[in-house]
């Protein structure tokens, strides 16, 4: 028989170690060992993509002939995605204010991906502020693009933050959740991939260092909890989360509880739909990553989310600000923190840039 997809990626591991690792500290050095050139720029797991005459970017309309992408993202530091456009560019908003950042004089912040009309982009000096949709299969094409859009711009060991919302597993709204470990609807902690037809597990990992510090910038003076936990995640908002409201139903509420109280029991404090494909991708690509969300609901008191919209918002900002406090941190540790002048952007090709624009627009 051929060998299959899992023989390689064995085949492959071996390769690259003397002995097989028998830890977590030694895969994650052979992990950064082949994403990172010897100056810490990120290296791509895929050697067609040197063989390409342009690697365009469908999704976000960018290109690597048509833009100068290294003069336009090459001071990117932080990465931090988010659902929805609006969010994103109300935290882009809110983080420029938070780290002192200026736009030159009669200019604003612009979508950088506006012509891919699928997501949107922001970017404010090291920080690129970037929506990412509904569900794990929109995260997967974003998560590509942005990897790729790492390794052109020559970016040194990016951070990636996903802000997000979730249903608490007996916590209340307004509660921001600091995810230990991802696991999806089986418990496990991985993300289940079909590639060429055959099923590969890839763990969901994130990195419990980056979540500590992040613990660690929560307040006494905040006047809500900031706590760590496993997040589950799941491929659908209603059934795939023991809903009762969805357009079937067919369980019973004791079913309900019975599942939500086995989740409590694994630890398991939030349920979102995005954090398993966000860890598994950035720990693949050797990644630093987090995510932080505020919980909307506890979930053990029912299904649908009742607060006030003003409520709401207001919930939404408190894990910005945790992430703004990070920033603001490391920024500060490297003296960066302080009037800071960018750019929106570099055209290398007017021609090619037209291309990446209409080859945007034909990939709806």
């Amino acid at each position: 028989m051929p060998p299959t997809i899992t023989d390689k990626i064995a085949h492959d591991f071996k390769a690259h170690c003397r002995t097989q690792p028998q830890d977590d500290d030694e895969i994650d050095a052979y992990v950064h060992r082949i994403t990172r050139y010897s100056d810490g720029t990120v290296k791509l797991r895929n050697s067609n993509i040197e063989l390409m005459d342009q690697d365009i970017l469908y999704h976000l309309a960018l290109g690597s002939e048509s833009h100068d992408l290294q003069e336009m993202f090459g001071e990117v530091k932080f990465v931090c995605m988010g659902g929805t456009p609006k969010r994103m560019e109300n935290f882009a908003h809110f983080i420029m204010d938070e780290i002192g950042y200026k736009l030159p004089a009669g200019t604003q912040l612009q979508d950088i991906s506006a012509y891919s009309y699928r997501y949107s982009m922001y970017k404010v000096g090291p920080v690129l502020c970037v929506s990412h949709g509904m569900g794990t299969p929109s995260v997967s094409i974003l998560m590509h693009e942005m990897i790729k859009l790492m390794y052109h711009a020559k970016c040194m060991d990016p951070i990636f933050i996903r802000i997000g919302t979730c249903g608490g597993i007996g916590v209340e709204g307004g509660t921001v959740i600091i995810t230990e470990d991802a696991l999806d609807g089986q418990l496990r902690n991985s993300h289940e991939f079909t590639i060429l037809g055959e099923t590969v597990h890839r763990p969901a990992k994130l990195d419990k260092k980056l979540a500590r510090e992040l613990k660690s910038l929560a307040s006494s003076d905040d006047p809500y909890d900031t706590i760590i936990g496993k997040t589950l995640c799941t491929n659908d908002f209603y059934e795939g989360q023991g809903r009762l409201d969805g357009a079937f139903c067919e369980f019973s509420e004791s079913d309900k509880m019975t599942y939500l109280e086995k989740l409590r029991d694994h630890g398991v404090v939030n349920i979102e739909m995005e954090s398993t494909i966000f860890a598994a991708l950035t720990h693949h690509a050797g990644i630093k990553a987090a995510v932080v969300c505020v919980a909307l609901l506890n979930r053990l008191n029912g299904d649908q989310v009742n607060a006030p919209k003003e409520v709401m918002h207001e919930w939404q900002q408190r894990p910005q600000i945790l992430v703004s406090r990070y920033i603001r941190k490391v920024l500060a540790q490297h003296g960066q923190l302080k009037s800071l002048f960018g750019h929106q952007g570099s055209i290398k090709s007017p021609r090619r840039f037209k291309l990446v624009q209409q080859e945007s627009q034909a990939h709806e």
